[in-house]
């Protein structure tokens, strides 16, 4: 834990309950860090906050695809029908059925969309499964390269390795592990120092260029990067014009703002209680103006009763 730093901690009716470690890093617009807590050096699994350089490589390989199609490859969908639509579109439009796609098969993260597929007998299937997009963007790319669409999992195949090149390039470091994400999908290890330079890069990549396209798809339609409703990656980029945001399983967080900025931040714990508000804190504390969501900045941990001074970041 000496590579971590506390981060956050719960207090319940102002006794110190929980504390929350791990670490934050903010790249500034002219690449110079901003805010360091804990060892950004440290590697991490960027799990779903790298899905945006997983598209660009797609994107590279000769993937068409459409401003939603982009902003729901890159994002995390509940399962909503505009959400499933689209990924079918994906899929047709590469000419597959949707018995390509590998990743697990789930019930929609959607209530509502779940309660009404469980009341008419359906069953889970892997175009509900939140990173479907992702895996259809994948599929899209090698059916564009001429790429063996049956092995698409495989870390040697094709498309696999350009993600692991396409990263390295703009984080400007190697990737040292590939794992295996929770969808089936290999995941790399990079530094969160790593992946706020990526995202740096994309953000402030010349407009109309692949890795800005994907970034302005995912503002101008937030409700595919997570749902129509209740959603962090949506709520904030909704209520923050300009913003990228990007969660991922395991406290990860990805923000980017519009000039620039990137913080990329990972609780050591994994729990994600904590992480939208360290995330804005970081933001604020290099100068951005968060106040269309500072009630984030404190959380309330819901109980018998919401206890109104729980989670305070200690950056």
């Amino acid at each position: 834990m000496t590579r971590y730093q506390k981060l956050a901690e719960v207090r319940r009716s102002g006794v110190v309950e929980s504390v929350h470690h791990g670490t934050v890093v903010v790249v500034m617009p002219d690449g110079s860090v901003g805010l360091r807590r804990g060892d950004a050096s440290l590697p991490v699994l960027p799990r779903s906050t790298a899905k945006p350089l997983q598209v660009l490589a797609c994107m590279r390989a000769g993937a068409d695809l459409t401003s939603t199609a982009l902003a729901v490859a890159a994002g995390s969908h509940i399962g909503e029908p505009i959400h499933t639509a689209e990924v079918r579109s994906i899929l047709r439009d590469a000419g597959l059925e949707e018995n390509a796609l590998q990743c697990p098969a789930e019930l929609p993260g959607h209530e509502a969309t779940r309660v009404e597929m469980l009341r008419h007998g359906e069953q889970a299937a892997p175009v509900y499964m939140n990173c479907s997009g992702n895996h259809a963007a994948m599929l899209a790319a090698c059916v564009a390269s001429g790429w063996p669409t049956e092995t698409y999992l495989d870390p040697n195949h094709p498309v696999q390795r350009l993600v692991c090149e396409v990263v390295s390039e703009l984080a400007e470091e190697q990737v040292e592990h590939v794992a295996v994400d929770g969808c089936g999908s290999p995941i790399f290890t990079i530094s969160s120092l790593g992946m706020a330079r990526a995202t740096r890069a994309m953000m402030l990549a010349t407009p109309g260029e692949a890795s800005r396209t994907i970034f302005d798809a995912m503002r101008s339609h937030p409700e595919f990067v997570g749902g129509s409703h209740n959603h962090v990656n949506t709520d904030l980029m909704n209520r923050m014009p300009g913003l990228v945001a990007k969660s991922g399983a395991e406290g990860t967080l990805l923000l980017a703002t519009e000039a620039g900025h990137a913080a990329m931040i990972k609780v050591a714990d994994g729990g994600p209680r904590a992480v939208p508000a360290i995330g804005l804190a970081a933001l604020a504390a290099v100068g951005i103006d968060v106040g269309p969501v500072s009630e984030l900045l404190t959380t309330s941990v819901i109980g018998p009763v919401r206890i109104p001074d729980a989670v305070h970041v200690t950056l």
